[in-house]
This record gives C-alpha cells, structure tokens and sequence, in this order.
C-alpha cells in the first residue's frame, strides 16, 4: 500500500527514483549527462532542499531556479518537448510510489513550475 508524501525521507526517495529515470531518459537524460555533466552528489541535496521547501514550506532552499534554467537554456535551447517529459516522469514516479493530498501537490507544484519556465524561457 502506498503512503503519503510525509517527510524528508520521502522527498528523497521521491527525488532520487525520478532523477534515476531522468539520467536514462532518451528526450532529457542527455541535458544532465551530457550538456550540464551533473555532480549528482551536489545536486540531488539541492533538490531535496527544493522539493521538501515546495510542498512543506521549510525554508530550506534558496536558489533561484529560473535563472539557472534560463542559463541552462542558453548552453542548450530547452523546449516544450523536455519540458513535457519532465513533466511526464515526475508525474509517473510520483505515481509510482505515493498517494494522497501531498503526492496530489507535488504534481500540481510540478505542472505549475514547469508552466512558469516553459512561458519564461521557451520561445
């Protein structure tokens, strides 16, 4: 039985099966290998961060995600089509793995942030 999105723990476990599924993504999985060559160690506690602060409001993230994927898509054009399949993977882990009011925001959260960037960045 599936649980609830409830802590940091889960945010982790969350995070860690996506961003598994993203590095072998056909559509997006170059852009984190390839393009930016991710320090998964270095960036992974940064989403933890992000993703724990989005849906609990902890306050522990203070990046600025629009201008580093606004950067981002100056090294590689982004367009709707990976903004879609991140979409789409988020979606399905989510899936996957809980159920509930918390797992319900974390897909909102993550349709809402992926519209914000696509409007701001994708001609």
């Amino acid at each position: 039985m599936k649980t609830d999105l409830s802590n940091r723990y889960d945010i982790e476990k969350l995070i860690t099966s996506f961003y598994d599924k993203v590095k072998t993504d056909s559509t997006i999985g170059y852009i984190f290998n390839d393009v930016v060559k991710v320090n998964w160690q270095k960036h992974l506690p940064v989403m933890f961060n992000f993703w724990e602060n989005a849906l609990f409001y902890t306050g522990n993230y203070t990046g600025d995600t629009m201008n580093i994927h606004r950067h981002l898509n100056h090294i590689t054009p982004l367009s709707k089509e990976h903004f879609k399949q991140w979409e789409k993977l988020f979606t399905e882990t989510v899936d996957e793995l809980f159920e509930g009011p918390n797992a319900e925001l974390a897909k909102q959260r993550a349709v809402s942030i992926s519209t914000v960037m696509q409007i701001k960045i994708v001609a």
